[in-house]
């Protein structure tokens, strides 16, 4: 006999094991069924022997007792007004997550947590159906809502998995492309409809449902993926093109983006897309930097599979894909993360921590071994099911600081009294220590503008400061790119006053592996884009962008180009109609500047791969040498790169609007002859041909410290790279 309690608890959907109270039960004098079916006419039970139709009341329950010794297998016929269906009943079935899965979620360390929680099509005790897990250790009870229920969660209470704070429950006949959420029963008693957190697709925003779904994608991209980790990517060419994915071409699917990116990257020679957040976010407004679902690509572009089809032609094509991933924050929306099972779950306990001060996001508890686990898997979850090559990870600064963006009396110190956050440092260090031993080939960027010691250093090697290393396995140069901008934006006649802004980051360019970066956030909001930083008219501010461009591909670390950015696009950035494409029309007037510069980047990056100069030594002092640091009043920075066999490559821009005739600069014994491999003042680029056409003979003269030198001809507001002239 069902207690009052039990059955107000049932009916509520706060009964933490409704599978004790509904399904086959041994009673005295055989079999009870309880059957839990709102809106229903009737339900009868079918074994193999008998049909027994229930008892049933108003409020959806339907019980019975069958004369049998023992449980029988049996299947219910649910009258509904639109006729009979012949149904599994859920709750005659054993828990579908297995005690290891349990385990580890307790302890934090499931390192594939994706298959444990969320939605997944399966088939248990021989009955196809999905399985429903989610995490919610703080509510009273769980219902799985969807559209097979009319998003009335009545009949489909969860179970709760003991103290894992996991709720379960397998639905017979539910298969892929079902919509669905969770129903949160509050400890207050109020209740709440959340989007499941591991949610591998969801509805195109702004609506909010999951959606159950598997993969079906068979991958072509297997000679990619065994050789990614033949070189380790601080010694590999490693050149950047940054996407929006829905503003590359406004209107493509992930589908159409594959027929078209691959081969507009191939051709430009760029090694690597970087691509902006693709986890499904509802305001396109925030660039994907605001995640509503972590395990989910959004749906604007396609499905999960169609975005494993463009990441696979991108392998095809010999390019390596990268993904923003943003653990630092996310959005407050009620029906996502935020108080997930009434109190802070997701988001930190301490409402000084929760709330991000800049964005009016709430910020991740990085010590709660579960929010730990749901990241830390989520970037291998990126890595392993869609092959992602590496993973630059935003807003680095925010988590390690406690005081970032805090004013006095707004913070606390840590256990140490110091300002850092020492849970977010060892969320970091465990993210990175293990996708590099899950994932081979595969590396971490940060996004991170201080000068915090070892963000590129090995977790277990510790620093000056007594911190293990971040373990990243490249950092964005953030201070290169403000200083060299800078340099840029002043009159030439003015630059001799800031020379030092150009030459400063090879003070520290050995502190970690750098990735110099001109990426999205240069070319918005009031910045102008990068070809309008300059002073000038059209020509030299033309002249200087893709002088700028060859002294940062030569410049010791790896390149990083946001798109629109390789073909001198004048207007700023906007994510509603991207790049300005119209400008390389053949039509358009001048088109033909716009090309010259695209030329250009196509150049640079087909010299960059065939000269291991410019990036095998980019994280060894014996890979750089100035010539001459301290040309201030000319406007000049001239350096050499070597590779690991002594190869060199000689770089020299001239930031100044003047030809520079006879030119003296001192060069590397070895060599008989030097000649231009690049010039960015080229015609074909859109310059005005000043050049040394032939070789020039080093000469025993003396210059610049070295003992022997040669006599260029400088172009104007441009940049040459020279090697060693062949032998005749």
């Amino acid at each position: 006999m069902l207690s009052p309690e039990g059955h107000r608890l049932l009916l509520d959907g706060a009964h933490h094991d409704p599978h004790a109270l509904l399904g086959a039960h041994p009673v005295s004098g055989g079999v009870a069924l309880r059957v839990l079916r709102p809106y229903a006419r009737s339900v009868s039970v079918v074994t193999k022997e008998l049909r027994a139709e229930l008892h049933g009341d108003r409020e959806g329950l339907f019980t019975g007792v069958l004369p049998l010794r023992e449980i029988p297998e049996y299947r219910l016929v649910v009258e509904y007004d639109d006729g009979e269906h012949e149904v599994d009943d859920p709750y005659r079935l054993l828990p579908s997550l297995g005690d290891l899965d349990l385990h580890l979620i307790r302890e934090g360390r499931h390192e594939q947590l994706w298959t444990a929680l969320g939605a997944h099509p399966m088939t248990h005790q021989g009955v196809t159906g999905t399985r429903f897990t989610v995490w919610a250790p703080n509510a009273r009870g769980v219902r799985v809502v969807g559209d097979f229920n009319c998003w009335d969660g009545t009949g489909h209470p969860m179970r709760s998995l003991g103290s894992s704070g996991v709720w379960e429950l397998f639905l017979p006949g539910i298969g892929e492309g079902t919509l669905y959420k969770f129903e949160i029963i509050r400890s207050d008693g109020g209740r709440q409809i959340k989007a499941d957190p591991m949610a591998r697709r969801t509805e195109v925003p702004p609506a909010t449902a999951s959606i159950v779904t598997a993969s079906h994608h068979q991958w072509q991209d297997d000679e990619w993926m065994v050789h990614r980790a033949d070189t380790p990517v601080h010694r590999a060419p490693f050149s950047v093109y940054e996407v929006h994915l829905p503003s590359w071409r406004p209107g493509l699917t992930y589908r159409e983006l594959a027929e078209q990116l691959p081969a507009y990257v191939k051709d430009l020679g760029f090694t690597h897309v970087e691509l902006m957040p693709v986890a499904e976010h509802p305001f396109g407004g925030s660039w994907g930097y605001q995640v509503t679902s972590y395990y989910a690509p959004t749906a604007h572009l396609g499905t999960p599979d169609d975005f494993r089809h463009l990441v696979d032609a991108l392998h095809r094509a010999g390019i390596g894909v990268l993904m923003d991933w943003v653990p630092a924050h996310f959005p407050k929306d009620d029906w996502a993360l935020a108080r997930f099972d009434g109190p802070p779950l997701y988001e930190h306990a301490d409402p000084a921590r929760a709330e991000h001060p800049d964005w009016g996001t709430l910020e991740f508890d990085f010590g709660r071994t579960e929010v730990r686990n749901f990241l830390v898997a989520n970037a291998v979850y990126w890595c392993s099911e869609f092959h992602i090559d590496g993973l630059r990870v935003d807003a680095v600064a925010s988590m390690l600081y406690l005081d970032y963006s805090r004013e006095h009396g707004q913070w606390s110190p840590n256990r140490h009294g110091g300002r850092e956050n020492l849970e977010a440092v060892e969320f970091l260090q465990e993210m990175n220590a293990t996708v590099y031993r899950r994932c081979p080939g595969v590396v971490t960027i940060a996004e991170e503008s201080t000068a915090w010691d070892g963000v590129t250093r090995p977790t277990h090697h510790t620093g000056p400061t007594g911190f293990g290393g971040l373990g990243f396995g490249l950092k964005w140069n953030m201070g290169w790119m403000h200083d060299t901008l800078e340099y840029l934006s002043h009159e030439p006649i003015h630059r001799k006053y800031h020379h030092g802004e150009m030459t400063f980051a090879m003070v520290y360019a050995y502190s970690e592996n750098y990735v110099l970066p001109i990426s999205h956030d240069e070319v918005v909001h009031g910045k102008g884009a990068l070809v309008s930083k300059p002073p000038g008219d059209w020509w030299q501010r033309r002249a200087t962008h893709r002088a700028y461009l060859a002294f940062m591909w030569a410049h010791p670390g790896k390149q990083l180009l946001f798109m629109g950015q390789e073909f001198a696009q004048g207007a700023e950035w906007s994510h509603d109609h991207g790049p300005d494409w119209w400008l390389l029309d053949e039509t358009y007037s001048a088109a033909g500047d716009h090309r010259g510069v695209r030329d250009l980047v196509r150049e640079l990056n087909r010299q960059y791969a065939a000269t291991p100069a410019l990036w095998q030594l980019d994280t060894d002092p014996a890979g750089f040498a100035w010539i001459d640091s301290g040309a201030a009043d000319d406007n000049v920075f001239s350096f050499v790169r070597y590779d690991a066999e002594g190869q060199p490559l000689v770089s020299v821009s001239n930031f100044s609007p003047v030809v520079r005739h006879g030119y003296r600069i001192g060069l590397p014994d070895g060599a008989a002859a030097w000649q231009e491999v690049l010039n960015t003042d080229g015609p074909d680029y859109g310059g005005s041909g000043v050049a040394d056409r032939e070789p020039l003979k080093a000469e025993p003269v003396a210059w610049n410290g070295r003992s022997v030198s040669v006599e260029l001809t400088l172009p104007p507001l441009a940049t040459v790279w020279l090697r060693p002239a062949a032998a005749e």
